[in-house]
């Protein structure tokens, strides 16, 4: 089960492919699959947009991100007149609209609203008429109600999205960093290098766990080397290494796409502090199976301490988790539907079968749908 800080019910209406979408239960892991244009990034997107409105940044979201609020109303403005958003973590709950005005650069936030079950309902916090919110304001004024909104907002906030899509040789991860930018792994992980330095001189245990879970699908991988230097006024890390039986120092450019993106990977599941949740869109791209399996339990294993929300197509990853943890996403008379599977629907096909195995022959209906 979630905790408190952990997103536990979701509710979306009139958002992009979603026309309506109630009382989803989330629990510690959440797996999304389904077809390409099904909804999964959708549904990721939702997650961007509202830790977007915490930060003050929803205006980028929609205008540069997303080209325009008519984009992200369902099937445009023409069928959908305002959005709503309903969220719950434990025994807290916030929810609000997002309305268009009149050109695709302007909307409101409206409706805001937050419960604390001990209350047993909900405040309204009104209208903020400016795409900012209500709840972010009194979170920050400081007054005794804040106290009633800062779970959320710290909650939200924390959400960290990481996307290790970009292995190419000008991608972020493969070069060097400032040594201070060590505290939290960064999206894209371009600063691994300074992150696992610290880690290292700070002894911690979870230095050696992300080493040895490298080691497994990169054999020949002995160490990082992550020594500082002197860069202009900067001092800075690369993601050097070295292979077993050699002390020559390999540079990030000798990583296969495939081994530095598994590596980002294991660094973000076993990292120390993790995040509130931690979403990750499609992780096993251009991974070998060996590695996919592995990443099943690195998920399950993340899911221990932090909650998990993926989605991916990937039948041998499927194969790592249980049922319960699996959410289908289908697209039906031009939406985006969510099933949570259940296990005693199952039952029988499991005896013979695996969960990947049940998705691959539509036993578990996700497939294209040609609408």
């Amino acid at each position: 089960m979630p905790t408190e800080n952990q997103l536990s019910q979701l509710t979306i209406r009139g958002f992009k492919s979603i026309r309506e979408l109630n009382c989803l239960g989330l629990g510690s892991l959440n797996v999304f699959v389904g077809a390409n244009g099904a909804g999964k990034s959708n549904l990721l997107s939702f997650f961007r947009m509202l830790r977007a409105l915490m930060e003050g940044n929803l205006g980028d979201y929609v205008v540069l991100q997303n080209n325009g609020i008519g984009d992200l109303l369902f099937n445009g403005r023409k069928t959908t007149s305002e959005m709503f958003f309903e969220t719950t973590f434990g025994s807290r709950g916030y929810r609000f609209k997002i309305k268009p005005g009149a050109d695709d650069a302007s909307f409101a936030v409206t409706d805001e609203a937050r419960y604390y079950d001990r209350n047993k309902r909900w405040w309204e916090l009104g209208d903020s008429g400016n795409g900012k919110s209500k709840l972010v304001k009194e979170v920050k004024s400081g007054t005794r109600d804040s106290q009633y909104s800062a779970p959320v907002y710290h909650a939200i906030c924390s959400w960290w999205f990481y996307h290790f899509h970009d292995t190419s040789a000008n991608a972020p991860m493969r070069h060097s960093e400032i040594v201070q930018d060590n505290e939290t792994l960064r999206p894209n992980a371009a600063n691994i290098a300074p992150f696992l330095l610290r880690l290292r001189e700070e002894k911690h245990d979870a230095y050696q766990r992300i080493l040895n879970a490298c080691r497994i699908v990169v054999p020949y991988l002995d160490d990082f080397l992550l020594k500082p230097k002197k860069i202009g006024a900067a001092e800075k890390v690369s993601l050097s290494w070295k292979t077993k039986g050699s002390d020559y120092p390999m540079q990030p450019y000798h990583l296969s796409d495939g081994s530095i993106r598994f590596i980002c990977l294991v660094t973000a599941l076993l990292q120390p502090e993790p995040p509130a949740a931690i979403i990750i869109d499609e992780p096993e791209l251009g991974l070998h199976p060996e590695a996919i399996r592995l990443l099943g339990e690195l998920l399950k294993d993340a899911a221990k301490r932090t909650q998990v929300i993926a989605a991916t197509q990937s039948p041998l990853l499927l194969d790592q988790f249980a049922i319960k943890d699996i959410v289908v996403v289908n697209r039906k008379n031009g939406q985006s539907v969510f099933e949570r599977l259940k296990r005693e629907d199952y039952n029988v096909w499991l005896e013979d079968y695996s969960v990947g195995e049940l998705w691959t022959n539509n036993i578990i209906q996700g497939g294209t749908n040609h609408e």
